[in-house]
């Protein structure tokens, strides 16, 4: 699978990868595995409401690193601390001030991983979702490698290349769930 849209910082082998969801890593996980680099999977999403609903994706990104016999790492769920973090932007429209503050809270934490299991890069499967704001994303990457020494984001694209269209396949190779909304309560769709 060649992507020549994707730039890979010289010397990179190793990432810790920030996943969202199965479906979302599956094709960059494949991407990245196609051209050397060897991702740990990083599953820190305390932005997902209900627990119920963070269990299941949880789980299934958690069967997908395993069936490809990849390192998965459980971050801790604390939705009461998240909430206290994102309090008084809960009223903000999608791609908004809330989703900015949830990706540095979660990108930090994806930086202090990875400078404790002392891997230089990190990047997010959030960058492959089309309803989330890629210059957001890149600048709560950036401000979370400033923040926390030794790490470097790697800012990327991960919609380009057919990758999109991959991992519409592979999700229904590996007949993950599919979530209907990003993940927070704000973020559900309202019955009409």
């Amino acid at each position: 699978m060649k992507n020549k849209s994707i730039e890979i910082p010289e010397g990179l082998q190793e990432v810790l990868l920030h996943a969202c969801c199965a479906p979302c890593s599956s094709a960059i996980v494949e991407w990245m595995l196609a051209h050397g680099i060897r991702p740990i999977i990083f599953y820190f999403n305390p932005n997902i409401y209900p627990r119920e609903e963070y269990d299941i994706r949880k789980n299934e990104s958690k069967r997908h690193a395993e069936s490809l016999g990849l390192r998965w790492i459980d971050g801790d769920y604390d939705h009461e601390a998240w909430l206290q973090q994102v309090q008084g932007l809960e009223h903000e429209p999608e791609r908004g001030g809330r989703c900015l503050q949830c990706f540095r809270i979660r990108l930090t934490a994806t930086a202090l991983q990875a400078q404790a299991l002392g891997i230089k890069y990190f990047t997010t499967t959030l960058a492959s979702s089309r309803w989330k704001s890629l210059e957001q994303i890149t600048q709560a990457g950036l401000a979370a490698e400033e923040t926390v020494e030794g790490t470097r984001f790697w800012a990327q694209n991960w919609r380009k290349g057919g990758l999109q269209d991959r991992r519409n396949q592979l999700l229904r190779e590996y007949n993950f769930y599919n979530q209907l909304y990003c993940g927070c309560e704000f973020s559900m769709p309202k019955d009409s």
